[in-house]
């Protein structure tokens, strides 16, 4: 499973080897910067989302709870959702991920059942809570092994909800299935998870495979285990952290313009090289998006990245429109800008955030970084 013994009990695999890409420039001297932490004792914590509707902040625990910041001030002790009793949590495994319908009546997460399998549950949201009555099962995945299982969703500009698999664990996805465009392992989805009639969601119509090529569900492949993604609240682009194997982090991009159906390589690549484990005479396809950012781990205590948000807020002037992410072994929060797909800045803010498994951007657009270890930080300016 690599190097890192995963503390409490998540591994978030990463590499040791690999080629970073000069940027065209070089990074400015970042601002004094610091971490203020949220009110509150969290489990594990894997996600925050906050409500379309209120300043409430929902924290998902690994170990099966989401627990409300009221107000962004006042921790609720009482849980808003508790699947604790159907949950596995080895591994990888757990309530991995939460997202609200954009008009707040609806709330749904991504857990691995104690079968080790994932599930894709909506409830009702009303006063502030799930509704237990209310649930329903959108979309069930069998997972052959206990890792990679991604966990994110979120629901696009465009209304429908994105999902990120991985590629089903084992190392070197050895059932190639993050290739294989006839499975939902190793891809991004995209669904309507309202639809209308008995069906449990609809496949938009302008899904990249929908009519021939692979499973409709699928807006794009070949990724080995995303870690957190995130849409550009602005300009609508999507970015995609995706763990490497033995050689390289990797960050993918996806302009807001994009059809879908982009190929991010795995397992015929990882980051910018041939995998070494690919099959037997595979080569790098021929339409392989390589990802806009990568980074090794030789010499360094990275091991796994974690995705996070463009900043869009307005108390951070200096960080306007650089995407903010962090790697689960060492802490380091890091930032990149891009310019047409290129990296043209790239750089770490000095600040660490132990076990640092996830983002959280708010309604201003401020950003949170997320420890496992049980903390959340919200990232604001230092001494001037």
């Amino acid at each position: 499973m690599r190097r890192v013994a995963l503390l409490l009990g998540l591994i978030l695999v990463g590499g040791t080897v690999g080629t970073l890409p000069a940027p065209r420039s070089s990074a400015q001297t970042a601002p004094s910067l610091l971490l203020a932490p949220v009110p509150g004792a969290f489990a594990l914590p894997v996600a925050v989302v906050q409500h379309p509707d209120s300043d409430d902040f929902y924290v998902v625990e690994k170990t099966g709870t989401i627990r409300a910041v009221r107000d962004g001030l006042l921790f609720d002790p009482v849980p808003v959702l508790d699947v604790s009793a159907e949950v596995s949590t080895g591994l990888e495994q757990g309530l991995l991920g939460l997202a609200f319908s954009p008009d707040g009546d609806f709330m749904y997460v991504n857990l691995t059942g104690i079968a080790g399998d994932t599930h894709i549950l909506e409830f009702e949201f009303a006063n502030g809570v799930a509704v237990p009555t209310s649930r329903r099962e959108v979309l069930f995945l069998d997972q052959p092994e206990a890792n990679h299982n991604g966990g994110t969703l979120v629901f696009g500009p465009d209304g429908y909800l994105y999902l990120g698999f991985g590629d089903g664990g084992g190392a070197g996805d050895p059932n190639y299935n993050a290739q294989n465009r006839e499975v939902l392992l190793g891809k991004m989805l995209r669904i309507d998870p309202r639809p209308e009639g008995d069906a449990p969601y609809t496949v938009p119509a302008d899904n990249p495979f929908v009519g021939g090529g692979g499973s409709p569900e699928i807006w794009a492949y070949g990724l080995r285990n995303p870690w957190k993604f995130s849409f550009d609240r602005d300009t609508g682009d999507l970015w995609i952290a995706d763990v490497g194997q033995s050689a390289e982090e990797e960050i993918n991009f996806q302009p807001a313009a994009s059809a879908g159906g982009e190929n991010y390589g795995w397992n015929h690549m990882e980051g910018l090289q041939l995998y070494t484990g690919r099959p037997a005479g595979a080569e790098e396809p021929a339409d392989h998006v390589p990802p806009i950012h990568i980074y090794p781990n030789e010499g360094s205590d990275a091991c796994s990245v974690t995705g996070g948000y463009v900043y869009r807020g307005e108390a951070i002037p200096w960080l306007q429109g650089a995407y903010v992410f962090s790697d689960w072994c060492d802490g380091k929060l890091r930032y990149l800008r891009q310019e047409n797909g290129e990296v043209i800045e790239s750089g770490e803010l000095g600040l660490t955030v132990p076990l640092a498994a996830s983002f959280f951007e708010d309604h201003t657009g401020e950003l949170y970084a997320v420890s496992l270890a049980g903390a959340i930080f919200k990232i604001i300016p230092g001494a001037p």
